[in-house]
């Protein structure tokens, strides 16, 4: 394939995709580190909430190494990358513009009532209660076919809420490391997903 028209950065980049779809892990965590920061402070200029951006900058890492097969040198890897970084965040800002409603204000304006009155209980029910548990049985026997540090990664991030930082501190890794591990390991809980009989 011809990339004679790629910059020397864009041609190193392109040999550690290729890398990457031979299974070097190494390779995925090198491209995440040269971009990882221009990526969150994009992520960051149209959120405007750290902790968002920090998400949104591993879900496009995510996306694009899922899609990394079908990446195509005909331009450079930054400007894919971003462009799926981008379309990404767009999608989450447009999930946050949802039309917010007091549950105090009539359901019709000829009406006085209102959706405080049409509003569920918070408590379970018996079967929601059995459903939520089955979930909860499943999703734990995923993560135990996960290897050890992977799964105690996001057993830490998802289940102690936990900060990248405070995994970097209590595992005393680079923070880097810790979320292309995380990214992987959400990558890995994901095939397993799909290929498991059980559905949530």
């Amino acid at each position: 394939m011809e990339i004679n028209n790629l910059s020397d950065r864009a041609t190193e980049d392109y040999e550690l995709v290729k890398s990457a779809l031979n299974n070097n892990n190494n390779a995925y965590t090198v491209l995440m580190g040269r971009y990882r920061d221009s990526i969150f402070h994009t992520m960051l200029k149209m959120v405007r909430n750290n902790e968002d951006a920090e998400d949104l900058t591993i879900e496009a890492f995510g996306k694009a190494f899922q899609k990394l097969p079908s990446y195509s040198p005909s331009f450079a890897f930054s400007t894919w990358l971003f462009k799926i970084a981008t379309n990404n965040c767009i999608d989450f800002i447009r999930k946050q513009r949802v039309k917010i409603t007091s549950i105090d204000e009539p359901v019709k304006e000829d009406s006085d009532e209102n959706f405080g009155r049409l509003l569920k209980a918070n408590s379970l029910n018996p079967e929601e209660h059995y459903m939520m548990e089955q979930r909860g049985r499943i999703l734990r026997n995923m993560l135990d076919k996960l290897k050890g540090n992977y799964r105690q990664m996001i057993e830490m991030r998802y289940f102690d809420e936990m900060s990248y930082q405070e995994i970097s501190e209590k595992l005393n890794l680079p923070i880097g490391t810790v979320k292309a591990h995380l990214f992987r390991a959400k990558e890995l809980l994901t095939e397993i997903f799909k290929s498991s009989e059980e559905k949530i």
